[in-house]
């Protein structure tokens, strides 16, 4: 009956800002034991997957574990997000099955954002987008301690004209200096990329977001992981927290003038050895830079294989064509020409008999440009 008692008279609560809740709530015998939920591991995101996709009938080739390793840091809901958009993927297919193929376009969707197929880029501009995503590929694959790239593409996709994803090959807790040194090179590689082939009068407001987390990356191995030489293994001022119940409003400066001109001079030498960093690779990678680009505007999407392939050097596969049966672009006509009767022999025969009307016969062309601009409509509706 105690345990009863006590189970009746539990209370739960949970929040994502344990930093903002009042102490007396965390006192002894009240809100006293806490249990933090982090995000799900690798095995936890294959065991999430497996719950949802149990009623979706799965493909042979359908692997949840690649699909787990390859969604790093994604909570429950984003999993379950993920097997609904496949399943929609495969509706819209009209496929029988949710394969492979749906879950990493859902995957793409999920981390990326959908694809804005309604915008229309100018010439130029997918030009400048092709070279500025290359310059980050080639920072990700000449650079030492960086993940994989994983996709690259000049589709807008959110707010980005395009996108370079890399997705590391384990989860990883903490961050070597060489990895962050490495990530501030490669966020720079965009903006070196339109700085070599346009020149500096040409550079767009495309690295604006790259050269805002450069900033903000710089300023923390400065101030919080003392990964400066200068300011040493210093704490330089506290902690950025939201305003709660005035706590903030008394705010006394901690950091005198002098440490803050150091700390500003640390950030900038640590961006600005970065940007030469970055600078020196593509001068040695060129050719690789242009590779990435033209198979950019060619293809507008290149997955980790493709990149690779361009990488090492080797040619791409060619693209698959669309063949239509009865297209001009086959080569042969939509319907062969008719022979016109001379009027000797309308004369004998007489009027042409009339054939029943039989089913209009649509072209297999007719088709499948009907049933491409219905699935266009529907996402665009989306």
């Amino acid at each position: 009956r105690q345990r009863q008692m006590c189970i009746r008279d539990s209370l739960l609560a949970a929040t994502n800002r344990p930093d903002v809740l009042d102490p007396a709530l965390l006192r002894p015998g009240r809100f006293d034991r806490q249990v933090v939920v982090d995000a799900p591991d690798v095995k936890g995101r294959e065991g999430i997957l497996r719950v949802h996709a149990k009623k979706l009938p799965l493909g042979d080739d359908v692997n949840l574990g690649i699909i787990a390793k390859g969604t790093p840091g994604l909570s429950g809901a984003d999993l379950e997000n993920i097997c609904n958009e496949a399943a929609l993927l495969a509706a819209r297919d009209e496929a029988d099955r949710v394969v492979m193929d749906h879950f990493e376009r859902a995957k793409d969707k999920v981390m990326l954002g959908a694809e804005r197929k309604s915008m229309v880029l100018t010439e130029n501009e997918r030009r400048l987008t092709a070279y500025h995503e290359a310059g980050h590929v080639v920072m990700g694959l000449r650079v030492p301690g960086l993940d994989p790239v994983h996709k690259l593409t000049i589709v807008p996709r959110g707010r980005a004209l395009g996108i370079t994803a890399s997705l590391p090959e384990e989860d990883r807790h903490t961050y070597t200096k060489e990895w962050l040194e490495g990530q501030l090179t490669m966020l720079f590689g965009g903006r070196v990329a339109e700085e070599m082939v346009f020149g500096l009068e040409r550079i767009t407001t495309g690295a604006g977001n790259d050269i805002e987390r450069a900033t903000s990356m710089a300023r923390r191995m400065v101030t919080q992981f003392g990964m400066s030489d200068v300011i040493g293994l210093m704490s330089v001022g506290e902690a950025e927290h939201e305003v709660f119940l005035g706590r903030e409003i008394g705010h006394r400066r901690t950091v005198s003038e002098h440490t803050a001109r150091q700390v500003d001079t640390e950030i900038k030498r640590i961006l600005d050895e970065a940007h030469e960093r970055a600078r020196a690779v593509l001068e040695n990678e060129e050719d690789l830079m242009e590779r990435l680009a033209e198979s950019l505007l060619e293809r507008e999407t290149l997955d980790h294989d493709e990149i690779q392939l361009l990488a090492d050097g080797k040619p791409l596969p060619p693209l698959e064509k669309l063949i239509i049966p009865g297209a001009p672009s086959n080569g042969t006509p939509l319907a062969e020409p008719k022979e016109l009767p001379s009027p000797e022999a309308d004369s004998e025969s007489g009027p042409p008999e009339t054939e029943p009307e039989a089913e209009a016969a649509v072209s297999p062309l007719a088709h499948a440009l009907d049933r491409r601009g219905s699935e266009e409509a529907g996402d665009s509706s989306e």
